[in-house]
């Protein structure tokens, strides 16, 4: 459900904004943008309410730049701006950092007239409960969570900016996060951690967007910030329609979207209604345990992206990147990833399907495979599932007799979610969802033949 508000609104929206904006992305996925309304309004039951009879357009004349003649329909900017009209500059269809997905997903947020500015806020909450199940799965109480304030506004004819904030508590955590088996990737206390999802850092993003309309439906952009994302991967998973309930982080996170936090993000990109062109130079290292500050910014790295639009529904896109030492207990190594994607949304249905190779410089390269989806029975009923392999070389230490080798681990998921009947800006879910796991017998002794992970969860979400 979008709610707008008036200038004098702003300062109630902001005081609610205001404690969440210290919440986790983990919390999965922002939503994402919807389609530009047509005479007749899209019934995405599960992801927002049906859509409201058109209201008289509000007439800001007084303080708007007049729009251009042919206003930018889904290129225009970055994040989750879907659905606002601000001097004639309709969005929709992206995603997280510069990163598209497909124009019909739908999104939610508070959405703010504050005269020269559209701002949208927008934030939730996770509380879980999981057992991981197995000798190595662990079990506990944990919030994730997530909060963002966007805004933008006209340059002149045919030009915008975007300024993006995102801010995470889940810091609060603990340098070792929360139980996820089979899940790998940075450290804590110097080690790395196994079978648990890191904690995101306070600072998510704090970048700029500036598009310059070039052509019809058509414009250059330059984004960046010492807080971004890279051209690389598909959308992270915490802002894609096919993830929007799954509270498990993906166990192959580390392959397709680590690089969602990164410390210094320049790209630049030519965006159109059915493609996308785009480099950046960025810090391939990934976060450090200091999740509180903002490490030094450096362009050490590179990578591009390219990104199909066939039709409103479909995303496809392709991308490389060349990391310099990626990873604190890989210093001597850079990585070259290498990824595939295509998001699909119609109707009820969203959906996603993925592949990665990183490629240790020198070292083996490692395969990753992803298909997940999100469907709405109704406004009030989703069943969501995945399931995903990985080629996994850190799951042991090195004087471990299981270290040193490569194993290749699945996960499936499959739950379900119900949406509380609550009128306002708030929507509150509760589900659940249970995992199972495919592994080398070798596995078994350290896993056990057959573990079972379980979590519940109550999630509130702004919208």
């Amino acid at each position: 459900m979008k709610t707008t508000l008036s200038a004098p609104a702003l300062a109630v929206a902001l005081a609610w904004a205001g404690p969440v904006l210290a919440q986790d992305h983990s919390g999965h996925q922002m939503p994402t943008p919807a389609p530009t309304p047509a005479p007749t309004a899209q019934d995405h039951s599960g992801h927002t309410a049906p859509t409201p009879p058109a209201k008289p357009q509000e007439d800001h004349s007084q303080h708007e730049t007049p729009a251009p003649a042919q206003p930018i329909d889904h290129a225009a900017m970055g994040h989750d701006m879907a659905g606002m009209d601000h001097g004639g500059m309709a969005i929709s269809g992206m995603g997280s950092g510069t990163a598209r997905l497909p124009a019909a997903e739908p999104m939610e947020g508070l959405h703010i007239d504050a005269g020269d500015w559209a701002l949208m806020a927008h934030g939730y909450l996770w509380g879980m409960y999981t057992d991981q199940g197995g000798p190595r799965g662990d079990e506990g109480a944990y919030v994730q969570s997530m909060a963002m304030l966007t805004g933008e506004r006209a340059l002149g004819d045919g030009a915008r900016l975007q300024l993006k904030s995102m801010f995470s508590l889940e810091p609060l955590m603990g340098r070792r996060g929360y139980p996820n088996l089979f899940a790998t990737g940075e450290t804590a206390f110097g080690e790395k951690l196994v079978d648990r999802q890191h904690p995101h850092d306070l600072f998510m993003e704090l970048a700029a967007r500036i598009d310059v309309d070039v052509a019809p439906d058509t414009s250059l952009f330059v984004y960046g910030g010492p807080v971004g994302e890279p051209a690389l991967g598909p959308s992270a998973f915490m802002h894609r329609g096919s993830a929007r309930w799954n509270p498990d982080s993906p166990i192959t996170h580390h392959w397709f979207d680590s690089t969602h936090i990164t410390y210094g993000v320049v790209t630049a990109g030519l965006a159109a209604k059915r493609f996308q062109i785009e480099a950046s130079a960025f810090r391939g290292r990934e976060p450090d345990e200091e999740r509180w500050d903002i490490e030094t910014p450096r362009l050490d790295s590179w990578s591009v992206r390219a990104t199909w639009l066939p039709t409103e529904n479909l995303a496809i896109q392709a991308s490389y990147g060349r990391l310099e030492s990626p990873e604190a207990l890989h210093p001597d190594e850079d990585e070259g990833r290498l990824t595939a994607s295509a998001s699909y949304t119609r109707g009820p249905l969203a959906a996603t399907l993925a592949w990665s190779a990183k490629n240790r410089i020198p070292g083996d390269t490692l395969h990753a495979w992803l298909a997940e989806a999100t469907y709405d029975l109704s406004d009030r009923h989703s069943l969501f599932g995945r399931f995903e392999l990985t080629d996994n070389d850190e799951l042991f230490d090195h004087d471990d007799p299981l270290g040193d080798r490569t194993y290749r681990v699945g996960k499936g998921t499959l739950g379900y979610a119900h949406r509380l009947p609550i009128d306002g800006p708030l929507g509150v879910a509760v589900g659940g969802a249970a995992s199972l796991y495919t592994k080398p017998e070798a596995l078994d002794a350290a896993y056990g033949e057959t573990p079972v992970s379980l979590v519940g969860f109550v999630k509130v979400t702004l919208e």
